[in-house]
């Protein structure tokens, strides 16, 4: 009987944890190069899980691809570690044994990490030779992001008619990270033809069961089932697993009943585990009928933001944000000042910076809900990725919205070897491109993991734009990237040449989503040489260092030079884009109070050129 038909017609005990099993055996390293240094290693996991009562046993080649092989320098031995592996599997399998090639996913939260044309290429050189070496099926298992998955079963079911097992993994029982319910995603696979469809990973048997519940019997796959031994705990720098291989024995009754055709292990189990499983299961006949509870959806309150957005404010009008940064001292009365003065000279939004050259400042939060309560400013929060992981940026995220704070700059941020504290760690969960999608999730009222919030947010999501580079093309291509993530629009570093600005709009003209040009006046000849020449991402004209040099002897007429200049930048942005994002240099709030009256005055009376019509005055 083939695994097809056995997968059909009966329920299979599948093996479990590969890697916990080594890594108790003291071995820390890439597990799938085990094959060609440690195979005796490998070979021993194998037939232990064989003795358990395994009836399918997988390859020891779950990260054996291109991608993730290259973090070890091992990328050029794709090829001779899964060839090795299959070699392995099938020495200590039986007769009554099915081998099945392991491929495992790449993504997790961080989807713009690889590319999926990335994804593509190494699943197929890791495909090619699982298939070439005579496995009787593939697993493709721990998969978070359901495009990657949806992806590589097509390939592979277009290259192969041996039987395909394709298992999501989830971080909430029930859900897929975007938001995606189980049951919907497992009916997905079923249509692209995979013929056993389940659940792996993450989740212990509790919660794997009660997932599984509100999954109906497939049509034309099966289900399967590989838990987690339980929740992982730290302890003496590990991650350690509950061993209750008793508990898995009545776990594996419960996914029996709930449709499971094939039932193995993931993290932390052992052959234990699987041989409590065989216990209990192997033999059985899989049940031809399940009732699923009627679901009533969660209601989620929607939340509608009556005021209107940066991005929809100057789609009708010339717009002026003002980035004020929170203090380094306690004392905030000046900073108070300041923003009462910005606001009175009519600013749209007071922006605050994310701890910028990654020195401690006041938290932005903090100074943004202050000035929204006593002056009725719209403040913009940057969120830099560098300093929370996705437990932070979601916890942050949320303290913000139940703030009334809807606007948001995403950045990844600088590292913490130009500010004030070098040895500091920089956490980088999230890139900025990530940061824009899962705050788009939130706006749709699910969290990071793709839980339900019971309500939306309504963030308007900015992204950082650096004109400040060799290839400008390059940079614009990746404003498209964020487009594609769900910018809404963008905040551009401080540019100080007019011809830069002409430059800028003819290479963004194609872009449909605003964007706000920085400007920041200059007040000494120091300050000019300092930005040019140490400041990432700005750098300054040299007839612009000229001008500052002539003035260096008289810090007044210095000052007045700095905002001649900035006037001179703001008279052409005005002509070229819709929106002026001034930065105030050292809390000196009267510079750019001034500079917003200026452009308020040369912008009386103006309204944008409809939104569809390409006019030099229209938002790029």
């Amino acid at each position: 009987m083939n695994l097809k038909q056995a997968l059909q017609n009966q329920t299979l005990v599948g093996d479990g944890a590969m890697g916990t099993l080594l890594y108790s055996y003291g071995i820390d390293q890439c597990f799938e190069e085990l094959n060609l240094s440690h195979p005796s290693g490998v070979l021993d996991v194998h037939r232990a899980y064989v003795e358990a009562g395994a009836d399918v046993i997988q390859t020891n080649t779950y990260g054996a691809n291109y991608v993730k092989l290259a973090r070890y320098g091992l990328e050029d031995k794709v090829k001779e570690i899964n060839t090795t592996a299959v070699k392995l599997a099938k020495q200590a399998a039986t007769e009554n044994n099915y081998i099945v090639g392991t491929i495992g996913g790449i993504r997790s939260f961080k989807k713009q990490a690889v590319s999926i044309e990335e994804i593509k290429r190494s699943f197929r050189e890791q495909l090619y030779t699982l298939l070439f070496e005579g496995v009787d099926g593939l697993l493709l298992e721990t998969y978070y992001d359901l495009e990657e998955l949806t992806t590589v079963l097509q390939i592979a079911r277009k290259e192969t008619n041996l039987p395909i097992i394709a298992q999501v993994s989830m971080h909430e029982p029930g859900v897929l990270q975007d938001g995606t319910s189980l049951p919907d995603a497992l009916q997905t696979l079923e249509k692209l033809g995979a013929d056993v469809v389940g659940v792996n990973c993450r989740l212990g048997p509790y919660h794997m069961t009660q997932s599984l519940e509100n999954v109906p019997l497939p049509k034309q796959s099966v289900l399967s089932a590989y838990p987690n031994a339980s929740l992982p705990s730290y302890q003496d720098g590990r991650l350690v697993y509950k061993t209750d291989a008793d508990y898995f024995k009545t776990s594996a009754r419960s996914l029996h009943e709930q449709g499971a055709h094939l039932i193995g292990g993931c993290c932390g189990t052992s052959p234990e585990h699987i041989a409590a499983i065989a216990e209990e299961i192997k033999g059985k006949e899989p049940i031809a009928h399940k009732v699923v509870p009627r679901q009533t959806p969660e209601k989620v309150i929607e939340v509608k933001h009556t005021e209107p957005h940066l991005h929809e404010i100057v789609a009708k009008r010339p717009s002026i944000i003002v980035e004020l940064d929170p203090p380094k001292k306690l004392n905030t009365d000046k900073y108070l000042r300041g923003a009462k003065a910005l606001h009175d000279a009519g600013v749209d939004s007071v922006t605050l910076a994310d701890n910028s050259l990654a020195s401690p400042r006041i938290c932005n939060t903090a100074m943004a809900s202050i000035i929204k309560q006593k002056f009725d400013i719209n403040p913009l929060v940057h969120i830099a990725c560098r300093d929370r992981n996705q437990i932070g940026l979601q916890s942050h995220l949320m303290g913000l919205h139940t703030l009334g704070i809807t606007e948001v700059l995403t950045i990844t941020g600088d590292p913490t070897k130009i500010g004030d504290f070098p040895g500091a760690t920089s956490v980088y969960d999230f890139s900025s491109l990530d940061l824009i999608q899962s705050i788009k999730q939130l706006n749709k009222g699910q969290s990071f993991s793709g839980k339900s919030l019971g309500m939306n947010t309504n963030f308007s999501v900015a992204a950082a734009f650096n004109p400040n580079v060799r290839n400008l093309n390059r940079a614009v291509g990746r404003l498209e990237k964020k487009i594609k993530c769900g910018a809404d629009y963008f905040i551009s570093q401080p540019v100080y040449s007019e011809e830069q600005l002409i430059e800028i709009r003819e290479a963004t003209k194609h872009i449909s989503a605003p964007i706000y040009i920085g400007i920041m006046p200059l007040i000494s000849a120091r300050n000019a040489e300092f930005l040019h020449n140490e400041v990432p991402g700005i750098s300054l004209s040299d007839n612009i260092r000229k001008r500052m040099e002539t003035v260096s002897h008289d810090p007044s007429l210095a000052q007045q030079e700095g905002i001649a200049i900035a006037k001179s930048l703001i008279d052409t942005a005005i002509e070229l884009f819709n929106g002026i994002y001034l930065i105030t240099p050292f809390l000196r709030y009267e510079i750019t109070a001034e500079l917003t009256r200026y452009f308020k005055e040369k912008t009386k009376g103006r309204i944008a050129a409809d939104e569809h019509t390409i006019s030099p005055t229209t938002i790029q």
